[in-house]
């Protein structure tokens, strides 16, 4: 009993699981600004080449 109540008080897998909450938002925020960054770079390359086709009709 007394096993389970120090493990109650202990404060260590809430170290734990703050990393892992701060690393889960880090990695979506990576993949927001990836998926953001590819479409924008997506359609600039795609009027980039209309116009380059425009010139050369």
């Amino acid at each position: 009993m007394r096993k389970l109540a120090a493990f109650l008080r202990g404060e260590d897998g809430a170290v734990t699981v703050d990393w892992v909450v701060l690393t889960a938002l880090v990695v979506a925020l990576t993949v927001l600004v990836a998926n953001l960054m590819t479409t924008a770079t997506t359609s600039l390359t795609d009027g980039t080449a209309a116009h380059m086709g425009a010139m050369i009709e």
